[in-house]
């Protein structure tokens, strides 16, 4: 018996605990990355997100298809066709073979949202996972906003912690921080690390951002703190918009409280992949960045992460 076979056998036996057959939206699949997470690591998006972030440069992924039709007969490709289902249910079918990945789709679709999708089994991720093994050290799973999917993330994470070949991977997560603590509770125990996004310091501030307050981040943080999960929080400066300077000496006093492991990435917005009101405002500087840096480290946070590049 291969090593896949009795892989499969044994987990196959914890089914009903693992639940296998949970399934995934996912936007895409990226299976080597540098840049989610430590060491080399599979990424998964998933589709749809509960913030409207005015600053996303994916906004692709925030919104489900409807199937309502519209870019079908618009793709130059003809990748994109209307089926109807056994319940007579009629969804907009993808053949990424035919996919020149023009975008056009994106474009014509009045929710900006991404037909592009694929359904997937944990089952399925964990056997792609196993083609990657001897090329990454962990997993990723990111979005939109991945934990809208947690019953599928802890099914996976769970999956990996019980197979004998995969176990040595770390399972991190990129979220928003806007999951209950309860549901928190479910996943943490299959965590090994959470990457979470503070996008404003002021309640009103983030709302003008992401279309939500962030008092469920700031609980999100603190309890993802005490199980000792927190990898990395992540500002994402934007001149003249975020508050983060003019609230600096709150916010470094905050950020001095974490776990000093915790890392302090911050981020340049930039207008890369963004629509709307966001494209007026001023993208974020190496000079911008490296000052923000220094008043934080003038301030006593330590462990910050400076973006590589600039675009």
């Amino acid at each position: 018996m291969n090593n896949r076979h009795a892989t499969q056998t044994s987990l196959q036996q914890s089914a009903q605990e693992i639940q296998l057959d949970k399934r995934a939206l996912v936007s895409q699949i990226i299976k080597f990355s540098t840049v989610d997470g430590p060491g080399s690591r599979l990424v998964l998006f998933l589709q749809g997100c509960n913030y409207q972030c005015k600053s996303c440069h994916n906004p692709h992924t925030i919104e489900l298809c409807d199937s309502c039709g519209d870019c079908v007969s618009h793709c130059p490709a003809q990748a994109l066709t209307m089926i109807i289902e056994q319940d007579k249910k009629q969804i907009i079918h993808w053949n990424r073979e035919l996919c020149s990945h023009c975008d056009t789709c994106l474009e014509v679709c009045p929710k900006q949202s991404s037909p592009k999708t694929s359904d997937y089994t944990v089952s399925q991720i964990l056997d792609l996972i196993r083609d990657q093994l001897h090329f990454i050290t962990g997993i990723t799973v990111s979005g939109g906003e991945a934990t809208l999917q947690l019953s599928f993330i802890t099914a996976l994470f769970k999956a990996i912690k019980y197979d004998e070949t995969l176990k040595h991977l770390s399972c991190m997560l990129d979220s928003n921080g806007s999951l209950s603590a309860t549901a928190w509770e479910k996943l943490l125990p299959y965590v090994d690390g959470v990457m979470l996004d503070l996008k404003a310091w002021q309640q009103e501030t983030h709302q003008y951002i992401t279309g939500r307050g962030n008092h469920r981040v700031f609980q999100s943080i603190q309890l993802i703190a005490k199980y000792n999960k927190l990898y990395e929080v992540r500002l994402l400066q934007i001149p003249g918009v975020t508050d983060f300077e003019a609230e600096i000496d709150s916010l470094s006093d905050y950020l001095k409280r974490l776990p000093r492991e915790t890392r302090i990435k911050l981020n340049a917005f930039q207008h890369h992949g963004v629509k709307g009101e966001s494209l007026t405002w001023s993208v974020c500087t190496k000079g911008n960045i490296e000052q923000f840096a220094q008043q934080l480290t003038n301030r006593g946070v330590q462990q910050l992460v400076l973006p590589s590049f600039y675009n």
